[in-house]
């Protein structure tokens, strides 16, 4: 479909029936996980009620005292997922623009978007691990001044714009995507940055929070919400047109331990009933979506928790 001004049509936000949106993140790096696996899993979130299901967008991670490790690239598995699932919506938690080209990155969107029939969520950010950066020859440098270019591309051409940038980082010349994309994804922006959020709170659908970043709990949450009403009336932005989104750690059993817990943002623990809680909670804080991080991260912990969602 077309917007008025020429470019492809937003989304349409629709109500749930549920009081929110809950998805759930699949495994990056708390352990070597393969390709069934992550199929499995994707469809057992499928079939359990979840929303949606997101992949991390890194590369490597090394000098944080655990030991060396890396995630399977993005893009690539978000195809694959998108080949065998029907109904969640799907998306890097987040994209990282340091490690793409904006209209490659673009292209790839709107590519993953196709072959799920426009199931995609563009969630966007500027990066934060220097370690992966240097190892893989990415500028960890300016980065909010990397992301500021990045985003007014990457933004304009899945809205159906020719884009040309002449910029201190980016350059872009008659760029289009084509074959032309049926819509332009719903956009994300996953930062805490004042800067990045300046830059994208004026265009995106939603706002996503990291747990750490609000410690987990709800009254953390509502404070952060709160900092995103403010950026977004300093540019113009009505805050209800933004939809909220959090992640929120959840241990489950003792078979948990695959991630280690910052004492600042300790995780969900307790039976279905207490989880179901928490997700209330977080509606009740203003968020219209939460992403369960799940400690363990499995096929049975997924499953488990579709008791959850029909409690909700």
């Amino acid at each position: 479909p077309m917007g008025s001004a020429g470019g492809l049509a937003g989304p349409t936000r629709t109500t749930a029936r549920r009081p929110l949106k809950v998805g759930v993140q699949l495994p990056e790096v708390e352990r070597e996980v393969r390709w069934p696996e992550y199929q499995a899993m994707a469809r057992a979130a499928e079939r359990v009620g979840f929303d949606s299901v997101w992949v991390g967008d890194h590369l490597l991670y090394r000098d944080d005292g655990r030991p060396e490790r890396g995630p399977w690239e993005a893009w690539t598995t978000l195809a694959a997922i998108a080949a065998v699932t029907e109904r969640v919506d799907l998306g890097p938690l987040v994209a990282c623009t340091g490690f793409h080209s904006p209209a490659m990155l673009a292209k790839q969107a709107a590519t993953v978007d196709e072959i799920s029939g426009g199931r995609l969520v563009l969630a966007l950010g500027a990066g934060w691990n220097e370690a992966e950066f240097r190892a893989f020859g990415f500028p960890f440098d300016r980065r909010a001044s990397r992301f500021e270019e990045s985003f007014e591309v990457i933004r304009r051409l899945v809205a159906g714009e020719r884009v040309t940038l002449e910029g201190r980082f980016t350059k872009v010349d008659d760029a289009v995507l084509l074959p032309r994309p049926k819509r332009r994804p719903r956009l994300m922006i996953g930062s805490s940055g004042r800067r990045v959020l300046t830059a994208a709170l004026a265009h995106v659908d939603a706002w996503n929070t990291w747990f750490d970043w609000y410690g987990n709990s709800p009254q953390g949450f509502a404070e952060r919400t709160r900092e995103i009403d403010e950026i977004a009336r300093s540019v113009g932005r009505d805050p209800g047109d933004i939809e909220r989104s959090a992640c929120l750690l959840v241990a489950l059993g003792p078979a948990a331990g695959e991630r280690p817990f910052d004492p600042a943002a300790p995780p969900v623990t307790g039976g279905p009933s207490r989880v179901a809680d928490a997700i209330r909670a977080m509606s009740e804080a203003g968020a219209d979506e939460v992403i369960l991080v799940l400690d363990p991260i499995t096929q049975s912990s997924i499953e488990a928790l579709g008791e959850v969602l029909a409690d909700l």
